[in-house]
């Protein structure tokens, strides 16, 4: 399969100095596609400002803002098999953006927001018979705002996460999630290296896959 994941952050520029980003630092979305290139598929990882090391055998694209990312996912789709929505994309971005760095002097107190494209919501009507893997990182109980997202956003499976736990959220190498297909069984994992969940992850997808032929 080429399975095409997305990772890390992006980063919405006030100038070319200051933006708007998350803590992400793409160890999850790195590992699946580490994972994926171990067991032999063809995968492509678009990553937002990490410093990662790319994968063995994994074709890297690096993108900055949403607006990157949904073009770098829209114009690579056509020819994955799977997608992993990793990546925390910045919900919003300043209205307007300056070439220059912004002077103090002359800053506005206010910062005026407008929402970024949902790239699951934008390209759901491509998704065909591809497989959709989104992620639901929240703070506290994930699990009913990941089955909102899984129905929304037409995926096949979501996997949930509390990351305000000190050994499952950013800047760690374990994680502590839940699988949340969308027919069958949910799977609550205990806590694990992001590679073994990674490894997990790619493992659903190629039963998935193998049950759709």
């Amino acid at each position: 399969m080429h399975i095409l994941v997305t990772a890390g952050p992006t980063r919405e520029h006030m100038d070319p100095v200051r933006f708007i980003s998350n803590r992400s630092t793409g160890r999850m979305g790195f590992a699946i596609a580490q994972r994926a290139a171990e067991a032999g598929h063809t995968v492509t990882l678009i990553a937002g400002p990490v410093t990662q090391p790319t994968p063995p055998g994994v074709a890297r694209v690096d993108v900055v803002s949403a607006r990157d990312m949904l073009q770098a996912v829209t114009s690579r789709l056509e020819h994955a098999d799977a997608l992993v929505m990793c990546a925390a994309v910045a919900d919003w971005r300043p209205r307007e953006t300056s070439g220059v760095k912004l002077k103090k002097q002359i800053m506005s107190a206010t910062l005026e927001l407008v929402p970024n494209p949902d790239i699951l919501a934008t390209i759901k009507p491509l998704k065909h018979n591809r497989i959709f893997v989104g992620f639901a990182a929240e703070t506290g109980d994930p699990i009913p705002e990941a089955h909102r997202k899984l129905a929304d956003k037409g995926l096949d499976m979501i996997v949930a996460n509390d990351v305000s736990q000190p050994d499952a959220g950013f800047e760690v190498e374990t994680n502590r999630v839940t699988l949340i297909p969308r027919a069958g069984k949910i799977q609550a994992l205990p806590l694990l290296s992001k590679l073994e969940v990674a490894a997990r992850i790619v493992a659903w997808i190629e039963a998935a896959a193998a049950s759709a032929h």
